[in-house]
Order: structure tokens, then C-alpha cells, then sequence
């Protein structure tokens, strides 16, 4: 594999670069400035502490915000925060996510919030370098901040949990104190690196819809007129303007007398549905860019004017509605996805055999993908339901109100491999639909080489047999195999 390095400063990194740091296409440096104003700032943090309470530093954490921690206690403090927080449950996260977390959380910590020891920084770039990881758990988290399995990796970091994976020889062992331990854990890394990975994969997806849609509207002969660039003029929202565009550049070969006066919605509303998708995906990339490049530690050094701020900004609140808006777009897209599906078996629209079967005297055809699609579907809307209406009150009364943006993070992985089974069941049934009918895309365009692409993966038997195969290859066609 080429890899290519990737400069981290705290202020420009994307969703598409933390996937790629994630799954090892691409490794991290340090920015040399960003670097050294995380360095400079520990001075600053003891005037600080010196002169007033500081949230974490001088006192306990929680509920404990009233307790003060005494100058004898102080060394110990932040290794017995770490050893508290870190008590994970349920499945260890996987490598790709867990990758995916540490470059969220290091390229947070360049922002210069806190006075974190720079070799922490050092440590976490080097673990990402070589493949070590520590060994995350999934639950702990309500969506205000990923305590344990940051608290995890802490305890990774100071030699008291092992590396798992990786090449030569594992990061050293860090010394961490209280400068160390509250910054490290006061972030939703973990949430946010998931969401980049899922908000990663569903945009490729996102833009293989208005393939697999003209696919099966080619098959069918339907209408163009829905896309027309007048009407989403007078309507402009921009992800159904940019669906409508797709569309009309795909099908502007197309040069047949539509059957019906107007579609079904499956293709007739695919602006308004799959757009409204668009816009979602387009305002959680919005959510994440803020969320990857933010300073959120709580307290926050702000070195310039020599103080700390007491705040909230590790609340994921504006991720958790940003993550529930887009399950529920893409669960509106995949809805569309079966009905046309449902259109491409029924012979009243195709004029072909009853799904698509090789003769009219009870064969199923592609009957089966229907019930898969259906089944996917099932799970993508067990997924969309809104985390962001669950409430949680903890730590004596002290913390009363929690975003799940990290349920909502889970879910929306999850709904990656049931969004692209639900394609390739459309894919796999409009590719024989033209096939039995003798038509491919007219020209020599996106649409007839992805169209091609297609047909020559899938197996052109249309006699009754096992689909799985076929569905399979489809959906790693969608994903980019």
C-alpha cells in the first residue's frame, strides 16, 4: 500500500482524512507550531491553578466539582481519574474505529486547549504510525463526552493496559498527571471518528443512487420531466437541485416516449426523497468539520488571556441531531430504493414476466430480493430512530442532560452495510430488467460504463436460482470494489 503523510494543526482536517488516517492509507506529522503552543502552555496552567480553583485540577470532577484536591494528593489524581473513568463495557470497537478516535483526539489536542504534556501528542502520533491500538470498549458513552474509552487509552498510554497489534516495538510507557488525564478523556472522539467513518462510506453510496436509479428508470422508460432544471428552480433546495443535475446528465442520451403521463414516486419524488438525504449528509459533514478541529476540553486553557474557561462544549448535541436527521434521510432514499425495486417485478409496468422470472408459469425470478430488501430496510429503520430523544441524569444530579450522540454514531455504521444491500437488490434486478428487454444505456457515459461494470459481475441466467451470490457482487460494486 502507498501512503502518503498528512499534516495535523488542529483547524483543517476532514471526515475523508480521518477515515483515510483511520484505515492506514495515510499516516500522521505534527504541526511544528501547533506543537509548540501546546508546549508553551503548561506554565501558563500552573500560574493559573495557583491563583484560583480550576475545574479537575485543583478540585474533583462530577459531582465532585466541590471537592478539593490537596497538594499532597495532587501527583496521584490524574492516574486515579484515568483508573475511574476507563471501565468500559459490551464489544471491543474495532481497529479501524478505534484508529479513527485517536486522530480525531490528537488533532483536537493541536487545537491548544488545554496544557497537555506534548509527548501525549508524541505517543498517540506514534501508535497511529506503527498500527498499536489500545483495546477500546464500546459502551460508556451518552454523548457527552467519550470517558471511557479515552479513559482507556490513558491507562494504554501509562503502560498500566498493553498495545494490542502494530509493527516493532510498542509505544513507551508515559508518566501522566492531572495536566494529562481530564484533557485526554474530555472529548467525543470516539463518537466523532465513528461518524466520520460512516459519513465517509455513505457518501460514495449517496452518489451511486442516481446510477442505480437511472438504471431501473431506463429499464422501465419512465420520465425525465421530474428532473427538469425548471422545476427545481422554483424550488431550490440544493440537494434536490443536485440529484435533478445528476440526473439529467446520466440520462441525456435518453430518447424514448414515456409509458405513463407521470412515474410513481420511487422515480417521480427522487428529488425531494434522496435530495433531502443529500442536504442531511451535507449538514453532518458541517457538524463534523467544526467537531474534529475543536478545542473541547473542559476546562479550556485559554493561554492568551492566562485563565480557563468552565463550559460545555464537549456536549455533542448539535452531532447527535445532525446524526439523526441523516439516518432518517437515508432511510427515506432507501424506501425509494424498494419501491422501485417493487416497480421492476411488476409486469403492468416492464411488460416482462412476473419478477423478471425467465417464463410466465411460476417461476420466482428476483421475487427474493424483495423480501431481502425489505429485511435490510427493516434495520436501517430500527436505525433511524432518534437517539436524541433519550435522557439520562448522573453523577448525583450534576450532569442532567445527554445528546446519545454515541448510540447515534453505532447506528449510523451499522446502517452503512444495510443502505448498500438495499442498492444492490435495485441494481440486481434493473441490470436483468434490461437485459430481458434487450436495452442498455444509451452513449458512452457514466451511466453505460457503470451499467456494464454491473453486467459483467452479475451472472445473465435468469433461470430460478440462489441470488445471494449476485446481490453480494453487487453491493461490492457500490461500495467501490
Amino acid at each position: 500500500m502507498t501512503r502518503t503523510h498528512l499534516t495535523l494543526d488542529g483547524r483543517s482536517l476532514s471526515a475523508a482524512q480521518v477515515a483515510s488516517l483511520a484505515r492506514r492509507g495515510t499516516l500522521p506529522l505534527l504541526d511544528l507550531k501547533a506543537r509548540e503552543r501546546v508546549q508553551e502552555a503548561r506554565e501558563t496552567a500552573r500560574q493559573i491553578t495557583a491563583r484560583r480553583r480550576v475545574y479537575g485540577y485543583t478540585t474533583g470532577v462530577g459531582a465532585n466539582r466541590t471537592a478539593t484536591v490537596p497538594d499532597s494528593a495532587v501527583d496521584t489524581f490524574g492516574m486515579r481519574l484515568l483508573r475511574s473513568h476507563s471501565g468500559g463495557i459490551g464489544p471491543v470497537v474495532p481497529d479501524e474505529q478505534t484508529r479513527a478516535m485517536l486522530a480525531v483526539r490528537l488533532n483536537q489536542l493541536l487545537c491548544g486547549g488545554s496544557a497537555i504534556d506534548v509527548a501525549v501528542l508524541d505517543r498517540i502520533a506514534e501508535a497511529l504510525t506503527g498500527g498499536h491500538l489500545p483495546t477500546v470498549h464500546a459502551l460508556g458513552a451518552i454523548g457527552t463526552g467519550d470517558l471511557s474509552a479515552l479513559g482507556e487509552l490513558g491507562l494504554t498510554l501509562a503502560g498500566e493496559l498493553p498495545w494490542r497489534g502494530g509493527l516493532g516495538p510498542a509505544p513507551a510507557p508515559l508518566v501522566l498527571s492531572r495536566w494529562d488525564a481530564l484533557p485526554l478523556m474530555s472529548s467525543g472522539a470516539l463518537t466523532i471518528g465513528q461518524s466520520a467513518l460512516a459519513a465517509t462510506d455513505l457518501r460514495l453510496l449517496l452518489d451511486r443512487v442516481p446510477l442505480v436509479a437511472a438504471l431501473t428508470l431506463t429499464a422501465l422508460r419512465g420520465s425525465t420531466e421530474p428532473y427538469a432544471e425548471y422545476v427545481h428552480e422554483l424550488r431550490p433546495h440544493p440537494g434536490a437541485q443536485l440529484l435533478a443535475a445528476q440526473m439529467r446528465e446520466l440520462l441525456s442520451p435518453a430518447d424514448w416516449e414515456p409509458p405513463l403521463v407521470q412515474d410513481p414516486f420511487g422515480l417521480r419524488c427522487l428529488p425531494q426523497v434522496h435530495g433531502a438525504a443529500l442536504d442531511a449528509w451535507s449538514a453532518l459533514d458541517q457538524v463534523l468539520s467544526v467537531e474534529i478541529n475543536a478545542a473541547v476540553e473542559n476546562p479550556l486553557l485559554n493561554a492568551d488571556a492566562e485563565d480557563y474557561h468552565h463550559h460545555g462544549g464537549f456536549h455533542l448535541a448539535r452531532l447527535g441531531l445532525a446524526l439523526d436527521q441523516f439516518r432518517l434521510g437515508l432511510l427515506g432514499t432507501a424506501e425509494l430504493s424498494t419501491t422501485r425495486l417493487g416497480i421492476l417485478v411488476e409486469p403492468a409496468f416492464t411488460g416482462l414476466p412476473p419478477f423478471l422470472a425467465e417464463d410466465a408459469h411460476g417461476s420466482s425470478g428476483v421475487m427474493i430480493t424483495e423480501y431481502a430488501a425489505q429485511s435490510a430496510l427493516a434495520e436501517l429503520r430500527g436505525a433511524a430512530q432518534p437517539v436524541t430523544l433519550g435522557h439520562a441524569v448522573i453523577s448525583r444530579g450534576a450532569e442532567e442532560h445527554a445528546s446519545f450522540a454515541s448510540t447515534g454514531a453505532r447506528r449510523l455504521l451499522e446502517s452503512v452495510e444495510h443502505f448498500t444491500l438495499v442498492l444492490a437488490c435495485e441494481l440486481v434486478s434493473a441490470v436483468r430488467a434490461l437485459r430481458l428487454r434487450g436495452l442498455a444505456p444509451a452513449g458512452d457515459g457514466e451511466l453505460r460504463d457503470f451499467h456494464d461494470r454491473a453486467a459483467d459481475r452479475l451472472d445473465p441466467s435468469v433461470a430460478d436460482r440462489n441470488l445471494t451470490a449476485d446481490v453480494e457482487a453487487a453491493a461490492a460494486l457500490l461500495a467501490g470494489g
